[in-house]
């Protein structure tokens, strides 16, 4: 499954905030330097999809705060 995730870095703290637009917000304590923040994107959806993070890909947008995530189970 794609979808659009838009991100904000350098939150208080980690976490999937839901759903707007069909958009997916995400919060992340981590700075957009030398993907870090791109790590973190991957962790907290594997976590939040119950899923390997091997199964999660940023397929677009990888140094957007929009970016197109693929999900496979």
């Amino acid at each position: 499954m794609q979808i659009k995730v838009k991100v904000t870095p350098r939150s208080s703290k980690s976490e999937v905030m839901g759903e707007k637009d069909g958009v997916l917000i995400v919060k992340l304590k981590s700075a957009p330097v030398d993907g870090e923040a791109n790590a973190e994107l991957i962790r907290v959806l594997a976590e939040y999809f119950d899923c390997a993070k091997s199964n999660i890909e940023i397929t677009k947008g990888s140094t957007s705060k929009i970016k197109t995530v693929t999900v496979s189970r």
